[in-house]
């Protein structure tokens, strides 16, 4: 291995980052190695999963009423009768218990705010808990839909898709959704190789290498953001969607790694092609980091019919061990209407596809297309997220709805901003003030801080000094810091992408305090090059 990393060229910065980890964790022994190459958060909500925890305490007690008679440690099904009266007196009993009392209000919650079933509710969480049934809807369980429904329609839509206007499909995160998705488009001939899909540049690293498997065998159409107009896409960028050969657009909002979510002139141009050119245009959103977001508009919101929203609970709620996730899609959509339009061939093979799922092929509709692919068709009985798993989902949007001050919102913005400022302060750059900038992540273009330090003539030399990887690798060997290459996310310019989510703030600031020294190093090697330059 190489230290200037030119071995590792073909890896992603996802592999890349072990391979940095090894480098940055050798050398000075007293050094500690600091990973901001990963966006794995340092926080968590800890209120739901107490109420996760002490709901699983009720539920085994509920259990064992079924079979009390029998030896101790066998229990069965719980039963739904009175067990409302029962979960109340559970929750007078264990009222001193945080997680107790926020069960107790999400049961008035969902009873009188959302106007749900409260019984239902209860029994759901309770035999989901207990993880004793296979998954039934296998798509989502029933009340779990709804107030999910409720939870993605105020934080991705502004409440203006209601619940009762979408399709959910709950998913082991946002990853195994990507996958869903486009093994299903594929499989019912929605993409075809040789498809062109419009990717928003810089992105997701995974985003960009799954068109290029082999069983997609797509063309990526780059739309690159302008990191000089605050990372928005230009109008010239977001007009290659007028191509109809570009099939699907797939954008992440806000953006990994600029964090910044769509501006309104983008939401309008969007639309507007759509409406105009495009109403065949499938989109594909991926909306994990909105809910850091200041009135955050998905997409989704602006083209309902023609997106997929890809949620993901791993990052705002810390959960990214939990594997949770879901597809939203509304009731009427271009995907099941191209599915209604397609020629009798494509039809007849997929009627042979899912006819072992129901008699009427013609009436299923994508997102259940997509339930029964999970499971390779044949085992769609046994489709479906964990019954645990969503029991927690749903745990977390009820925390999240009934924050009437988005206390917990406000405490975790404040919390990366100021991490942010923390870095940027050390290196002695100023922060740029945006308000479609969420902070989750942070891209340090080479250039832009060259420039800052320097000026113009530094930055132009010191961006031809060596590649990224180069410097990635000397910077982890030298100070202990990871740092992922821009670059390997999509990014046009020489840049590194910095997690603003998973070490505390003082650590930042030894990045940056790190990040300067190597700066002014690299200008003192200038100056000896430039004498007369060099100011």
């Amino acid at each position: 291995m190489t230290a200037n990393g030119k071995n590792f060229a073909s890896l992603s910065p996802f592999e890349l980052k072990d391979e940095l980890i090894k480098l940055a964790s050798s050398g000075k022994s007293n050094r500690a190695m600091l990973n901001a190459g990963r966006g794995n958060p340092n926080f968590l909500a800890t209120t739901p999963r107490r109420a996760f925890f002490r709901l699983g305490l009720f539920a085994a007690a509920e259990s064992e009423l079924s079979y009390s008679y029998m030896t101790p440690g066998i229990g069965g099904l719980a039963g739904i009768e009175g067990i409302e009266g029962r979960f109340e007196r559970f929750v007078t009993e264990h009222k001193d218990q945080e997680g107790v009392r926020f069960l107790g209000k999400t049961l008035s919650y969902v009873r009188d705010q959302l106007g749900l079933n409260a019984t239902a509710f209860l029994h759901e969480m309770v035999d989901g808990i207990l993880g004793c049934n296979y998954p039934v809807p296998g798509r989502m369980l029933r009340v779990s839909e709804q107030i999910v429904g409720h939870y993605l329609s105020r934080e991705m839509t502004q409440s203006t898709v209601p619940p009762s206007q979408m399709d959910l499909f709950a998913v082991e995160g946002g990853t195994a959704a990507m996958a869903y998705i486009f093994n299903s488009l594929q499989s019912n001939g929605l993409l075809k190789a040789g498809d062109k899909v419009a990717i928003g540049m810089p992105v997701f690293t995974p985003y960009i290498e799954i068109p290029q498997l082999e069983q997609f065998s797509l063309e990526i159409v780059p739309m690159n953001a302008d990191p000089k107009a605050g990372w928005q896409y230009p109008d010239s960028e977001l007009d290659k969607l007028k191509d109809p050969a570009v099939k699907v657009f797939f954008c992440i909002n806000p953006s990994n790694p600029p964090s910044v979510c769509l501006d309104e002139r983008s939401h309008a141009r969007i639309s507007a092609l759509v409406k105009n050119e495009r109403p065949d245009l499938m989109i594909i959103t991926d909306d994990v980091y909105g809910t850091f977001a200041d009135e955050f508009k998905s997409v989704f919101q602006t083209c309902p019919a023609n997106t997929l929203l890809v949620y993901s609970y791993s990052k705002y709620f810390g959960a990214t061990g939990w594997r949770l996730g879901a597809i939203a899609m509304h009731k009427e959509n271009i995907f099941d209407a191209a599915l209604a339009r397609a020629p009798e061939e494509q039809r007849q093979r997929l009627h042979r596809r899912y006819e072992s799922v129901t008699v009427d092929v013609s009436a299923l509709k994508f997102i259940d297309r997509m339930v029964a692919d999970s499971r390779a068709v044949a085992l769609n009985h046994t489709a479906g997220l964990s019954l645990p798993q969503q029991v927690q989902m749903t745990l977390f949007s009820l925390f999240a709805l009934m924050d009437e001050h988005d206390a917990y919102k406000g405490a975790l913005k404040k919390l990366i901003r100021r991490r942010d400022t923390a870095l940027h302060g050390a290196l002695g750059v100023t922060v740029k003030e945006d308000k479609h900038s969420v902070n989750y992540y942070t891209l340090l273009d080479v250039e832009d801080l060259a420039r800052e330090l320097y000026g113009d003539a530094f930055a132009e030399w010191a961006v031809q000094q060596s590649s990224t990887g180069e410097l990635l690798f000397r910077v982890a060997e030298e100070t202990g810091i990871v740092l992922l290459p821009g670059r390997g996310f999509g990014a046009s310019r020489p840049s590194a992408r910095a997690s603003l989510a998973n070490l505390n703030e003082y650590e930042y600031v030894a990045i940056g305090q790190a990040l300067r020294k190597w700066a002014d190093e690299l200008y003192v090697a200038y100056g000896k090059q430039h004498p007369s330059r060099k100011s």
